[in-house]
């Protein structure tokens, strides 16, 4: 079983009476409905939609633990305690450092959470807080691009993309069914009108691929960027309905000088689009 220890993720911890309120209408995952043993993806959103942080978030006790990257932690606690106001929470950053990542082992430990965004891929995956394993981090990272599963500075920059480009609309972190929360107004008109066009891909070449930042090109013209890269498997966040064309067309593309093939995650139940009609369908 492969235990990976982050250690460039950290932890806030949300406590107090009126926690679940307190998230429940302000981020974009529905907290309500977290089961005890599940960690989901989830975001603090711009009042026009784009994220400003992202996280993962799971239950500790009366209370909630959110997982983001340790150079977020800081700004986000600043922009969680302007909201608070004189709501009854506490927000601390968590004692333990790191977050330790483990698949393969159907039982795991008691304390871990289920990762419910490789749940959808088919594999179980737990996030522990704190050191509990020593493999190299290139393990979880070549889990992630084989399925599809992006974080924000490897893959895309924060203020830079929607919840949909990233498919926090089909992995769980996004929530269209709660009420209101920062941003919301913008990804459920994305959501209803179906103009979520920029989608998670993954990338492949029959050579070692050029580094995160390059530009995919189909006809010298650019569909979208590289982000994760591992050997000659990638991610990148593509416009899906130029990708489609082009692939539609036989037109080569390019990451760089270095010709790639793309696919949408399997268990997204995306297709590329081939035509405009499809793409707005």
């Amino acid at each position: 079983m492969p235990a990976v220890f982050l250690k460039d993720r950290s932890l806030l911890s949300v406590g107090g009476a009126d926690a679940q309120s307190f998230l429940q209408n302000l981020i974009t995952t529905d907290i309500v409905s977290l089961a005890p043993d599940e960690a989901r993806p989830g975001a603090l959103l711009t009042p026009q939609g784009k994220i400003l942080f992202d996280f993962m978030v799971w239950q500790d006790g009366d209370g909630y633990l959110i997982e983001t990257d340790a150079d977020q932690r800081d700004g986000l606690l600043k922009r969680l305690t302007m909201y608070k106001l004189r709501a009854a929470i506490t927000l601390d950053p968590y004692a333990e450092e790191g977050v330790t990542v483990s698949w393969d082992d159907d039982a795991g430990s008691a304390r871990a959470m289920r990762d419910s965004r490789f749940a959808k891929a088919g594999v179980t995956l737990s996030r522990l807080a704190g050191r509990h394993g020593d493999d190299p981090p290139s393990l979880y990272d070549a889990l992630r691009i084989r399925h599809g599963i992006v974080t924000s500075g490897s893959d895309y920059a924060l203020q830079d993309a929607f919840p949909h480009d990233v498919m926090m609309d089909l992995n769980g972190g996004l929530s269209f069914k709660k009420g209101c929360y920062v941003g919301q107004e913008v990804v459920s008109r994305m959501q209803h009108r179906g103009t979520a066009r920029r989608r998670v891909v993954t990338v492949s070449a029959a050579t070692v691929l050029p580094r995160a930042g390059t530009e995919i090109t189909a006809g010298g013209k650019p569909v979208g960027t590289l982000g994760s890269v591992e050997g000659g498997s990638g991610l990148a966040i593509v416009r899906i309905d130029r990708a489609g064309a082009a692939m539609a067309e036989g037109t080569p593309l390019l990451a760089g000088e270095t010709p790639v093939s793309l696919a949408l995650p399997q268990w997204s139940g995306l297709v590329f689009p081939t035509s405009p009609d499809e793409a707005s369908a």
